[in-house]
């Protein structure tokens, strides 16, 4: 079994408080659980207003699916217009 890591880090320019990420970023990871079957999860800046990371993992028994999955979650989120992508990170274990 291979667990595939992703890290994207997230800008959020529209957001004027916390309380406006938190409810993008829950939404977010909502529709990402429910689309792709994957765990997802909120894994920094949770203090700052326009600034925050999601840590996204799945499980499979081929890095290529990993991977596939992976770039679609990451082209879903880019496709979002509330957020902006900085970056992301892939790692397959």
């Amino acid at each position: 079994m291979l667990v595939g890591t992703c890290e994207i880090e997230l800008l959020f320019p529209g957001s004027r408080s916390l309380k406006e990420k938190r409810f993008v970023m829950k939404s977010l990871k909502d529709r990402i659980r429910s689309r792709f079957n994957v765990s997802v999860a909120e894994v920094d800046g949770h203090g700052l207003r326009q600034r925050g990371a999601l840590g996204v993992a799945v499980a499979a028994s081929e890095s290529g699916y990993i991977h596939k999955v992976i770039s679609q979650v990451v082209k879903f989120v880019e496709g979002d217009g509330r957020v902006e992508v900085l970056d992301y990170r892939v790692e397959v274990l």
